[in-house]
């Protein structure tokens, strides 16, 4: 949805009926997807906020859900009840929160599972404080009856530091060597200095820590003995659960170094080689191979060129990544990956790499090139926000499941070789009293370039329709629950089976009140943003705070989201304002809050409004005229004006230069900063001026 970037909208959203809870960004369930001929894409269950996937040997899948529960798909069917709910233990929101889950190879005699996730260690869930989350990775017994023991847990790795909520990596894996391999992100910020964020945070050039690497370790927590950093001068277990050993020695459990986000890595079938998905910053997004002891460059290069740069691309010390592709298409942000397992697909799917990005909503394909090196080649596009891939059971055989994080979803792409497969029938209701809306966008065929095509409708009271539109409205003669139903028919003319849902004639649906905060509103990095909210319903009369379900996230630059806050119920929350991520996305990066009313009945009512940041022009210039300085550690000719937010920080720079063709070193800067300091965004425009001799 396109915002102007001055107003906040407060917009009333389609209702939704018995499915699963509105999140802003989620595309309508119906949204088509498109890939080649002989391929479908369905939906295999609604679940909020899918993290991660993995399947135990005797076929349950397991599911994460950023809010810290894990859920058990036995046969088809979800269990309601949770394996395991990590509940106040757990930091959500941004990127942390439970991240994923492995099974052990030995689950058939040890029953173990592994969890990667943000610990509440100190009771505070800020950012750039002593006191922030610790990613931990524990390991649990899962029991035949579908229930993780919480008194089974067993802490591996711990005390890995999250200064803000982004780049928490947090990936699991098996190796064929019984070794559990470990991705960890940079943190976003670096670690004692919250002023360096994004490309000025070194984390990931540090040794001593574990951010921003690839760790491997035993199903125990050890170190193996072949880790290369084991036998280096000081090593340390540095995520040792038990104490971290005093020093500054690197860590031994490091198996590669040099990572600003793998959020997601992936096993090659039957080796112990993997390849590495590591989110980008402003220009590549990068595949790398993963090798023992490897430095694979960040913060100094991204993809297989210099930080900042898509044409200072020339030798490097560093390890390059195998395949790298430039942000300039509209895609950005690289997630999940999987293998096709040989002989599964056609060629020339059969044993190829697919791997998913975020922003552009797409799956590709790692296509070999004639004499050496990839091409990206697409496979699917239209599937909203895939964060993970992985290939699981499906019936006698196996298929491609990717989970739709802001849409709620588990999804699945199965080889059909062409047989047209059934449509699925999907709708909700819009009541106004006897007067009902329905909605069948949801419907969809799970073929690739079949669609639904007519919509047939039984309201449940003798009457019925078939249209070839998906919306449709009906007047009911009396206040009752009737119970309507639809079948959808596709190009081929092949029905759906019928799905029913209760309708609720005569009943109107709940009403939202916000009180807080104002329109007018702008807000600075680091403050609070206290909202508030009350429902009502014409048939419940006033409905209790429990009734309000709020989601936040952070809209970058207009091209995608990330998940800062939620769901959270209650009349008020308070959420603190964050910082951009970079200067680039100060121009066009809000908070976007969606909040929900549900009323005895079940019927929602969501809303959704712009939290706009208090922006401000800074203007930098050098005297004498046209000399360069650099901003977060890009370099900018001058006199520039960028956007900035109130109260974020800024590093800047004046390097000792050539002038008009003349040395000048610094001299001074008109803040009366040294020549590379800080500033704190004022809450006015302002120029700063570097003066050189």
């Amino acid at each position: 949805m396109k915002r102007h970037p001055l107003t906040r909208r407060l917009i009333t959203l389609p209702l939704l009926v018995l499915l699963t809870p509105l999140i802003v960004g989620a595309p309508s369930a119906g949204a088509a997807s498109a890939g080649p001929a002989g391929f479908s894409d369905s939906l295999v269950l609604s679940l909020p906020f899918p993290t991660g996937m993995s399947w135990t040997p005797d076929g349950r899948m397991l599911l994460t859900q950023d809010t810290g529960q894990v859920s058990v798909v036995r046969s088809g069917a979800l269990k309601p009840t949770p394996a395991l709910a990590l509940g106040a233990r757990l930091c959500s929101g941004g990127e942390r929160g439970l991240n994923s889950i492995v099974v052990d190879p030995a689950f058939a005699s040890n029953r173990y599972v592994y969890l990667y996730w943000s610990h509440n260690r100190f009771n505070d869930c800020g950012n750039n404080s002593s006191k922030t989350p610790r990613n931990r990775v524990t390991r649990y017994v899962l029991g035949d009856n579908d229930i993780i023991d919480p008194a089974t847990e067993k802490v591996l790795v711990d005390w890995i530091k999250s200064p803000i909520t982004s780049h928490n990596g947090g990936d699991l894996h098996f190796g064929i060597d019984g070794l559990l391999y470990v991705s960890t992100g940079d943190g976003g910020c670096t670690i004692g200095d919250p002023t360096r964020c994004a490309a000025l945070n070194t984390n990931s050039r540090r040794m001593d820590i574990a951010n921003g690497k690839i760790l491997r370790i035993t199903r125990d927590g050890a170190i193996p003995a072949r880790n290369p950093f084991v036998s280096a001068p000081g090593a340390r277990h540095c995520t040792n659960p038990v104490a971290v050993p005093i020093g500054t020695g690197p860590c031994s459990e490091t198996f590669a170094s040099g990572f600003r986000n793998p959020y997601r890595f992936v096993q090659r079938p039957g080796t112990n080689n993997f390849l590495v998905n590591d989110v980008g910053q402003a220009n590549w997004e990068e595949i790398d191979e993963l090798v023992a002891g490897k430095d694979y460059g960040w913060n100094v290069r991204e993809g297989h060129c210099a930080t900042g740069s898509t044409t200072n691309c020339g030798p490097t010390p560093y390890e390059n990544p195998i395949f790298d592709y430039s942000h300039a298409d509209g895609c950005g942000s690289i997630t999940g990956g999987a293998f096709v397992p040989p002989g599964l697909w056609p060629a020339p799917y059969s044993g190829s790499y697919l791997f998913a990005d975020f922003v552009c909503g797409a799956i590709f394909r790692l296509a070999p090139k004639a004499g050496g090196g990839y091409t990206r080649e697409p496979f699917f596009s239209g599937v909203t926000n895939p964060n993970g891939l992985a290939f699981g059971p499906y019936g006698i055989s196996s298929a491609l499941y990717y989970l739709n994080y802001f849409g709620g979803q588990v999804r699945r792409i199965a080889y059909t070789s062409g047989t047209n497969t059934a449509p699925v029938a999907s709708f909700f209701h819009r009541p106004n009293g006897l007067n009902v809306n329905f909605d069948g966008r949801a419907s969809y065929d799970p073929d690739s370039g079949d669609a639904v095509r007519s919509w047939t409708w039984n309201f449940g009271d003798g009457t019925s329709a078939t249209t070839t539109v998906p919306h449709t409205f009906h007047v009911y003669a009396s206040k009752q629950i009737f119970t309507a139903t639809l079948r959808v028919t596709d190009t081929f003319g092949l029905m759906s089976p019928p799905v029913s849902i209760p309708i609720y004639a005569g009943e109107h649906l709940p009403r939202i009140a916000l009180t807080a905060p104002p329109a007018t509103a702008r807000f600075s990095v680091g403050q609070a943003v206290p909202m508030s909210a009350t429902a009502s319903d014409a048939e419940d009369g006033p409905l209790p705070a429990s009734a309000l379900i709020w989601n936040v996230v952070l809209n970058h630059s207009g091209t995608h989201q990330h998940p800062y806050l939620g769901p959270v119920s209650g009349g008020s929350i308070s959420p603190v304002y964050p910082q951009p991520e970079d200067v680039a996305a100060a121009s066009a990066s809000s908070l976007i809050v969606t909040l929900v009313a549900r009323d005895s009945r079940g019927l929602t009512t969501p809303i959704q409004f712009e939290l706009l940041p208090r922006k401000v022009g800074l203007t930098f210039a050098t005297s004498p005229a046209g000399g360069t300085v650099l901003i977060n550690g890009a370099s900018h000719l001058t006199p520039i004006t960028i956007t900035s937010w109130d109260r974020y920080v800024l590093r800047v720079s004046a390097p000792n230069q050539i002038i008009g063709g003349v040395p000048r070193p610094f001299r001074s800067w008109s803040d009366g900063g040294a020549q590379s300091h800080s500033i704190t965004t004022p809450a006015s425009k302002l120029t700063y001026t570097a003066t050189f001799g």
